[in-house]
Order: structure tokens, then sequence, then C-alpha cells
């Protein structure tokens, strides 16, 4: 399989299972599911509907026991079926791409940030977390409704 379809591929589930925390999450649900039935040539959204909830449910409780192969196994399933979806349809990819432009938020699109960090006062051994924008839950690590 081309290496750019396998690049979106990835790309489509590690954006579906993030939107799985958003607000927008009934909305992405809806879209993606009608994308995935029109690929497969079937009228069962609902169905389709169905396995995307399980799987935002699983990444709910994934998050909320901090169980990040939990996660990482919920993107690598969706990944290996839009790399089904894609290698059985090549055409699908510009759908795929227009749908995930729709589907990230304007705060996700690159941006490019200038960062200066100055440490004073000697040698520091402790943490130090460093972070531009953080989202996806909350505080409490429950997911949005």
């Amino acid at each position: 399989m081309d290496a750019e379809l396998t690049a979106l591929a990835a790309a489509g589930a590690t954006t579906l299972v993030q939107q799985m925390a958003t607000e927008g999450w009934t909305q992405a649900r809806r879209r993606v599911a009608a994308f995935l039935a029109r690929r497969r040539g079937t009228a069962d959204e609902e169905a389709l509907e169905g396995e995307l909830e399980a799987s935002r449910a699983d990444v709910a409780a994934a998050r909320e026991t901090g169980d990040a192969d939990e996660v990482e196994d919920v993107t690598a399933a969706w990944r290996v079926r839009l790399r089904r979806l894609l290698r059985d349809d090549p055409q699908a990819a510009a759908e795929l791409r227009s749908l995930l432009d729709e589907l990230r938020p304007e705060g996700g699109r690159e941006t490019v940030r200038e960062v200066h960090n100055t440490i004073n006062g000697g040698v520091h051994h402790g943490t130090v977390i460093q972070a531009g924008v953080i989202s996806g839950s909350r505080s409490d690590g429950s997911l949005p409704r």
C-alpha cells in the first residue's frame, strides 16, 4: 500500500480517537459513520455509529484508569480499518482528507510558537513539564458530554 495512504489512515484514526473526547463527538460520529457506510456500500450507518460509540466508551474508560495502551489499541484498530478501506477503495482518500479537515478543530491546526526557557539558580533535578495547548479531557480526567 502506498505510504501516503498509510499515513492518511494513521492520521484518520488519531483524529477520530481525539474527537471522541470533544464536545463535537456526536456530529463527528455521524459524519464518520456516513463516510464508512458510503465506502462500504452499506446503508447501516446506525450499526457503524454503534461501533464508534463502543470505541468511545473504551477510550473513556481507559482515560479514567490511565490506560494509555488501551487508547493506543483503539487507535490501532481504527487505523487498520481505515487502511483496509483505503487499500480497497483508493478513491476514498480525497473524501477522508476532506472529512479530517472538517473534524480538526481550528485550534488543532499546526501553529508555530516561539518558546524561550530560562533556568536560574543552579541545577534542578525535579520534573519539568512544558506544554503549549493541552485539550481533550477535563482536569478530572472525564470526557466532555
